[in-house]
């Protein structure tokens, strides 16, 4: 593994400096380079490293080296690394904090820890921007992971001891190097990312596809080198409407929006085409829970947020590795969407200044890594290893009003606790009735069942919830559970979700006192169809009372599940319904973590869709992703005491 010949030097970056000083790069003057580069912690950077994998493919890599008048100084110090498919040059939408929205470029925030006596490592992903190879998502991090610590190890400036750091795929990638065991790994900060199991949650889920895959593909596949290299292959690429794709589905290969973008095209249906739990999903880089016994033993940070795609991989990640791991497992959870830690609200819903981590868990997300690092990469006795070993946000206890901005104040607040699952909930079975009720006593016998007529040309669509990378389509947080036309699949007469036939709401009474959930959602179910196949969903919603500001109440979703009904049984051998024969079935949502006020109504929607966050179910049985043919299923949910449908609340007694 070689540095090329050609290797570029440059002080932080010109480019970068041009930028933070609003001058001409190559215009500065030694005397103001000088300046620049002091007052950026003086660093210098070589710039295009191209680093040789295994294989001989060459990763194009960027280091960031404490620096003495522009010299790098001689010595050793620990590395920090991040590999990010979306440019080591690129600003990352993560590096923000709550007094300065303007993302820091890749030279600000490695000039802050420089400053601090590190050597910070940005690496391209194979077939990524300046990175040779070929672009396979996911797949090939845990190896290139693994080889460029080895690289890095060997260099005369590194004292042996590497960081990782990131946000989703760049956690993505640092779960993948601490499944592969990668050398010199002594300290991991995970940023909403890091599969636990890939086929539960961020691809796939309850047997479902993910379709922010798609929309992922897309936009990123305009900024591959393979595209930008053939311009007629760019220029039917942005040609594409991806909206008018999305209302015309199913699609197949070589018929799909991704077509103009073959290599983007082949590993999204590789994913939506193998359904069951085989070999495919067991692969390093996305299956975690498969590696935590060769997993780095490092410290770690898990961090995620409850309108994420990832609070259980978080969740499962820290459980997994906690039992299994001698350094620190530390786990975060805000009310967030994806990454966005710096803001008080999801979608519709705002949580209150409590909410960021600037104020709150830390002086900033910068100084929050930072003590971590120090402590475990440079032995400072800072503190951290003292601190509580999981952090939550319990979202709820606002006012209920319309804030200055338009949305609901819903409160909250950040707590300590000692494990996850938190140790003294109280699992809680709510069942469901007849009459639309959700409540801890058990059924009676007999009671009817409710029936719902699912059509995939019609399908619930998707308000909010755990979703990111989803625009123009579609996007994460609360909101509402109302049709409008800010969602996709959304019909006139606007209406709630509640008064669609093809949705079962089940709901506790108006609560006579504040109950607090926190926890994984699981809901067991007696369900009947009259198709071969079909889906189940469920969704948790807090339900606010009618209020001058919201006259019809407020629907808020918390979280949400689905299963295909053919991997009911398990997810490495489907099995067909038989029409009309009830079968017990078990739906998880992602864990979430709310308090419910007195007055508030806590509400269970089972459905038979989720669109466009997961893919339609055509209710023929065919093979995933290959559907030629539509059915409309008639579902049916059993609700008496000999198959009594419950979802069990974890519940919190009063801290």
């Amino acid at each position: 593994m070689t540095t090329p010949a050609k290797s570029q030097r440059m002080f932080l970056t010109r480019r970068g400096l041009g930028r933070l000083l609003g001058l001409v790069p190559f215009a500065l003057s030694g005397i103001l380079r000088r300046a620049a580069a002091a007052a950026a912690g003086d660093m210098v950077r070589e710039r295009k490293v191209m680093v040789a994998m295994r294989d001989g493919v060459r990763l194009a890599t960027d280091i960031y080296r404490p620096a003495r008048d522009g010299q790098p100084l001689d010595g050793r110090f620990p590395v920090i690394l991040e590999r990010t498919p979306y440019g080591r040059e690129e600003p990352s939408r993560s590096e923000i904090d709550v007094a300065n929205q303007r993302p820091k470029s890749r030279a600000e925030v490695a000039a802050f820890f420089v400053k601090r006596g590190y050597v910070v490592v940005y690496q391209d992903c194979r077939g990524r921007y300046d990175s040779e190879g070929e672009f396979v998502k996911y797949l090939s991090d845990g190896n290139d992971g693994f080889d460029c610590c080895e690289w890095l190890l060997a260099q005369p400036w590194c004292n042996g001891k590497i960081g990782t750091m990131g946000l989703s795929y760049a956690a993505h990638t640092q779960g993948a190097l601490g499944c592969a065991g990668a050398p010199g790994v002594a300290a991991m900060f995970l940023d909403s990312g890091g599969f636990s199991n890939a086929y539960q949650g961020g691809i796939r889920q309850g047997g479902a596809f993910e379709l922010k895959q798609v929309t992922w593909a897309y936009s990123n596949a305009l900024v591959s080198p393979a595209v930008l290299r053939e311009p007629a292959r760019l220029a039917a690429l942005k040609a594409v409407d991806i909206r008018q794709w999305f209302a015309r589905m199913p699609w197949t290969r070589g018929n799909s929006p991704l077509t103009p973008a073959p290599e983007y095209e082949s590993y999204t249906f590789d994913q939506w085409e193998h359904g069951e739990f085989d070999g495919f999903w067991k692969q390093l880089g996305i299956y975690a829970e498969g590696f935590y016994d060769r997993f780095s033993d490092a410290p770690m940070v898990h961090m995620s947020s409850w309108y994420d795609p990832y609070p259980r991989t978080a969740t499962d990640n820290y459980v997994g590795l906690t039992r299994r791991k001698k350094g620190p497992v530390r786990l975060i959870v805000g009310p967030w969407t994806h990454g966005d830690r710096t803001l008080t609200h999801a979608g519709d819903v705002d949580f209150g200044p409590a909410a960021t981590i600037d104020g709150n868990i830390a002086t900033d997300f910068l100084t929050l890594r930072a003590r971590w690092f120090d402590a475990w990469l440079k032995g400072e006795a800072n503190g951290v290893a003292d601190e509580p070993a999981v952090r939550l946000f319990i979202m709820g206890g606002g006012s209920g009003r319309k804030n200055a901005a338009g949305r609901l104040d819903h409160g909250g607040r950040w707590r300590a606790e000692t494990d996850w699952p938190i140790p003294d909930a109280i699992n809680t079975p709510y069942y469901l009735t007849r009459d639309g009720a959700l409540t801890p006593e058990p059924p009676a016998a007999g009671a009817p069942a409710r029936t719902i007529m699912f059509d995939p040309d019609n399908p619930v669509p998707s308000i909010g919830g755990s979703i990111t990378s989803g625009a123009p389509i579609m996007a994460g947080g609360a909101y509402d559970q109302m049709e409008g036309p800010r969602f996709f699949g959304s019909r006139q007469p606007y209406r709630p979700l509640a008064e669609r036939p093809d949705v079962l709401v089940f709901q506790t009474s108006e609560l006579a006192a504040d109950i607090e959930v926190t926890g994984p959602i699981v809901a067991t179910l007696w369900v009947a169809s009259d198709c071969p196949d079909t889906d189940i969903t469920i969704k948790l919603l807090d339900v606010y009372p009618p209020s001058a500001d919201y006259p019809q109440g407020f629907a808020m979703n918390l979280t949400d599940g689905i299963l295909r009904l053919r991997y009911r049984e398990s997810w490495e051998r489907p099995r067909m319904l038989e029409p009309g024969r009830p079968v017990q079935i078990t739906v998880s949502a992602f864990p979430t973590g709310n308090l419910f006020k007195a007055g508030h109504r806590i509400r269970l929607d089972v459905s038979s869709s989720n669109f466009p966050r997961f893919d339609v179910n055509w209710n023929t049985g065919e093979p995933e992703g290959r559907a030629t043919r539509k059915a409309i299923a008639r579902n049916t949910v059993f609700l008496d005491r000999d198959m009594p449908s419950h979802v069990v609340l974890p519940i919190i007694p009063p801290r």
